[in-house]
């Protein structure tokens, strides 16, 4: 028997008043979508698409995700930068957005920043819902060592709160 008290349960995260929550919730810069893309079906080539609609309901419209994973994993989301960190540590020039087959592609914001946060993607209101970790299929798409090169580097899942529209140069920005 523990003499620490009741189990607080997951994770409470740090004391709202302590210096980390202030860190962790400070402004953040907010990104800019370069690239959207829509998975028809089940290893599928990826649709880039100019514009997409967003729905709490059905997630991506054109998205085979988009009535899957108890709206947990409607959208998902990775970093330019994550990118260029992927091809470094597979000594490529570039790794294209489509071979990890997420939705959207952003440039400027640190996607960790959002964790236990709501965010604007064009005009609808997401939230993250977690993170995308590689499967073992990275070792088919990127060769040896796409599995870990991915790993830490996958971005993050989102739900649809409030639907709209995103485009590629729209912002994403924290709310």
């Amino acid at each position: 028997m523990s003499n620490h008290g009741p189990n607080p349960g997951p994770n409470p995260g740090p004391n709202p008043e302590s210096p980390l929550a202030r860190l962790l919730s400070a402004p953040v810069r907010p990104g800019t979508v370069r690239w959207l893309g829509l998975r028809p079906g089940r290893r599928e080539p990826m649709l880039a698409v100019a514009r997409v609609a967003l729905d709490p309901e059905r997630g991506l419209a054109g998205d085979r995700y988009r009535n899957a994973h108890a709206r947990t994993r409607q959208v998902t989301l990775v970093g330019a930068e994550d990118l260029a960190a992927i091809a470094a540590y597979l000594g490529r020039e570039a790794v294209a957005p489509d071979m990890l087959r997420r939705n959207v592609l952003v440039s400027g914001i640190n996607l960790s920043a959002l964790k236990g946060h709501r965010f604007r993607l064009g005009t609808a209101l997401l939230e993250h819902t977690g993170e995308c970790h590689p499967c073992s299929r990275m070792e088919e798409v990127l060769g040896v060592g796409g599995y870990n090169a991915v790993r830490g580097h996958g971005g993050i899942t989102a739900r649809v709160l409030e639907a709209g529209e995103a485009g590629i140069g729209d912002a994403l920005a924290r709310e």
